[in-house]
């Protein structure tokens, strides 16, 4: 009860009237105005700033139009190979001879392209519908490649047509050559099959490996150009690779999507 009395007593003392009233420290205003400021430039920041993320796809640079797989309508033995790798066919151009037991038959290309792989060779025995050639459908060896992304269906929504992809070329090495630059140029409205997949590539290991995406939509990517490299692609670095890019060579792409703004993932 003693130290009551003589607490109250000390309140109640004139002494105390006339004493400054004390205001936050130095130190403490500094703290105050410097959180006020951190908080004022966050809340700019949320709202007019933007956070952009990428997107991951497993893809292959191939001509615009694809290729198709060329089987032989004939069983027998191959007598003669007129064509080789990477060389240019007009439509209907024999491919091979086969030797039959009707006598001599000629497989000819379905559609003009260039022969990107030849399975049969002098001496081969074929059955009806074995596979000797692949034949990439394009009429210029010097057309312009694209690169086809196969992305999965729950992603390619998100994907804007125009968006800025970065290729990471498995034939170049990225750490002297950077990466390809190019442009989403068309979004697929579908998932595609094994097959449609095998159709266009007309490579069924490929399609068998882009098939294991989960309900693959097709995206094509035009590759931006450069009159001062090698290759004839713009890069991230100033040269590129010092050689020329081949056709159904794979690529890893990271798709650049839009850009949100920090406080749209706080608001509903």
């Amino acid at each position: 009860m003693q130290f009551r009395q003589k607490a109250l007593s000390k309140l109640q003392s004139p002494e105390e009237l006339d004493l400054p009233l004390r205001f936050a420290r130095p130190q403490g205003r500094l703290v105050l105005a410097v959180t006020v400021l951190v908080m004022a430039a966050a809340g700019f920041w949320a709202f007019t700033g933007s956070v952009s993320s990428k997107l991951t796809a497993p893809g292959i640079l191939i001509h615009a139009e694809g290729g198709y797989l060329l089987q032989s309508p004939y069983a027998g033995q191959v007598t003669a190979v007129f064509a080789k790798e990477g060389q240019l066919l007009p439509p209907g151009a024999p491919l091979l001879q086969v030797s039959t037991d009707r006598g001599d038959r000629a497989v000819r290309v379905v559609a003009g392209g260039r022969v990107t792989t030849l399975a049969a060779r002098t001496g081969s025995v074929l059955t009806t519908g074995a596979d000797v050639a692949t034949v990439e459908r394009v009429k210029n060896p010097g057309d312009p490649l694209v690169a086809m992304l196969y992305v999965p269906a729950g992603n390619s929504g998100a994907i804007p047509v125009g968006a800025p992809v970065d290729l990471d070329v498995q034939s170049v090495a990225r750490e002297r050559s950077g990466v390809l630059r190019g442009r989403v140029k068309a979004v697929g409205r579908a998932p595609q099959t094994q097959a449609q997949i095998s159709g266009f590539l007309g490579d069924s290991r490929l399609a068998a490996r882009f098939a294991g995406q989960k309900d693959p939509v097709a995206v094509l990517v035009e590759l931006e150009t450069s009159a001062t490299t090698r290759s004839g692609y713009r890069w991230s670095s100033a040269d590129g690779p010092p050689y020329a890019l081949d056709s159904t060579t794979p690529v890893t792409a990271a798709v650049r999507l839009s850009a949100q703004h920090p406080v749209d993932w706080l608001l509903p």
